[in-house]
């Protein structure tokens, strides 16, 4: 299985809404994040599932991907700020399968902090991923995916415009 980490594209200024999770893309950002849906398109990924965080940054990104014509949108509440990997792993378990590609919309810096676990067994504070940037991560072994997955991807959105 391909797992996908997509963090949101380039959001309003924090501070700028009341509730953080309101905070919307801006048009450098959905723009930004067009290309790189469009690339990915253009490559032939297509997603079994897109899950998104619940935030609204979050969820415009997963918008675009969905109108590139790379899957469904689905909101998925362990992706949201400060979410819980251990909640994700349960999903993962019960809709796993090898042949499927799933992009996990959300946020910093959990998105790396889930990423390293699944490479490394630890975080490590190692990868940086850039807004609209995706890591890339095979994961062969369903029952224990931490520290026995295989990172393939890891790039800033200007290596896919």
């Amino acid at each position: 299985m391909e797992i996908y980490i997509i963090r949101h594209g380039i959001a309003a200024v924090k501070g700028t809404y009341a509730e953080d999770a309101q905070r919307p893309l801006i048009e450098k950002g959905i723009n930004k994040t067009k290309k790189v849906a469009q690339r990915l398109s253009d490559m032939g990924v297509a997603f079994k599932y897109i899950l998104s965080s619940p935030f609204v940054r979050a969820y415009q990104t997963a918008k675009i991907l969905q109108s590139a014509g790379l899957g469904e949108i689905t909101t998925h509440e362990p992706l949201a700020k400060d979410g819980n990997i251990e909640l994700w792993l349960e999903w993962l378990s019960d809709n796993y399968n090898e042949e499927h590609k799933i992009a996990l919309v959300g946020h910093e810096p959990d998105l790396t902090n889930w990423a390293e676990m699944l490479i490394f067994g630890s975080i490590n504070e190692k990868l940086i991923l850039k807004k609209s940037g995706i890591i890339g991560i095979k994961i062969s072994n369903k029952t224990k995916p931490i520290g026995n997955s295989e990172l393939f991807l890891l790039n800033s959105p200007k290596w896919f415009i």
